[in-house]
């Protein structure tokens, strides 16, 4: 019984990992290329580590599978901590100095729009959808 109830737990550990958002680490340069292969815009996610809000928007938003669903069809999604270098550039110059701080581009480099703060996951869609209509 034991054993199957481990199975059970790691099958279902598996499926929610799948579900949540996939962000890249690597360069910008390389989000980009990838999201013109695939024909998706680019969706930058600015955090750090020991921000409340950004953990929050992991746990209870970007861990979901509806949330994962949306953002794949679209996006190709990255994220760049605010206290190493790229996301201190990115921060720099797309930022007003608060976290967690979400940036949309098209494959081009351009600004579609900015999402700033922590919010529920229907919030979240909703946001990107408005930038998505711009």
């Amino acid at each position: 019984m034991k054993k199957w109830m481990l199975i059970l737990a790691a099958v279902l550990a598996a499926g929610a990992a799948q579900a949540q958002v996939k962000f890249e680490t690597r360069s910008t340069d390389a989000v980009r290329e990838m999201a013109v292969k695939e024909g998706k815009l680019v969706f930058i996610d600015l955090y750090a580590s020991w921000c409340p809000p950004c953990k929050m928007m992991e746990r209870h938003v970007f861990s979901r599978k509806d949330v994962g669903d949306f953002m794949s069809q679209r996006f190709v999604a990255a994220k760049y901590d605010t206290d190493q270098a790229t996301g201190k550039e990115l921060m720099k110059r797309y930022g007003s100095g608060s976290i967690p701080l979400y940036l949309i581009f098209d494959t081009k480099g351009e600004l579609l729009g900015r999402i700033q703060g922590a919010m529920s996951a229907e919030e979240f869609m909703d946001n990107v959808r408005k930038v998505l209509k711009r």
